[in-house]
């Protein structure tokens, strides 16, 4: 209500909705062969999905596997060119090519209905990153899978990012 005040709506248009979704599936798994486990899933799930990373080299290197295992597949990062991204968004949103394999810069304004599954290859900067890309999945209302896959490198890299973003207490206290 306050967001509709500070930006003068003439109506009230609140639409709110849970992350919690009937069809969503979601799995949490300690896999430390990502690979193995991505391509076991998207051997048993029919349809279209996506696969998010951290970074623009591994889009590359995850979309080759992919590639290699005989699932189309096109990587999506920020450093493409805006013809490159437009290409490859629009052969996955027809369906040309089953799979993108992306970091955060995909997702924002698409709306397929029929992605069947969500696979974080990375974990995510934070909840409301891993809902938002998560919920991608399973838009048509028939069951999808958001997939978030771990390792003990993972939670290592984890706690280090999280200890170089914040300062330390004693630090706080005396500034």
């Amino acid at each position: 209500k306050d967001i509709q005040k500070q930006l003068k709506f003439k109506t009230e248009n609140v639409f709110q909705k849970s992350f919690l979704r009937d069809n969503l599936i979601y799995i949490v798994r300690h896999e430390e062969d990502k690979i193995k486990k991505i391509l076991k899933t998207i051997s048993h799930i029919e349809g279209s999905g996506i696969v998010y990373v951290r970074n623009r080299r591994r889009t590359k290197e995850i979309a080759k596997i992919l590639i290699e295992n005989n699932i189309s597949a096109h990587y999506y990062h920020a450093g493409l060119t805006n013809q490159e991204k437009e290409h490859k968004q629009n052969q996955w949103m027809q369906g040309k090519t089953r799979f993108i394999v992306a970091t955060n810069a995909f997702g924002m304004g698409i709306d397929k209905p029929n992605v069947r599954v969500v696979i974080h290859y990375d974990i995510p900067d934070n909840p409301e990153a891993y809902f938002q890309e998560a919920g991608r999945a399973g838009r048509d209302g028939k069951s999808a899978y958001a997939l978030l896959l771990f390792n003990n490198r993972d939670i290592i890299d984890l706690k280090r990012s999280y200890n170089s973003k914040y300062p330390e207490i004693d630090f706080i206290k005396n500034v």
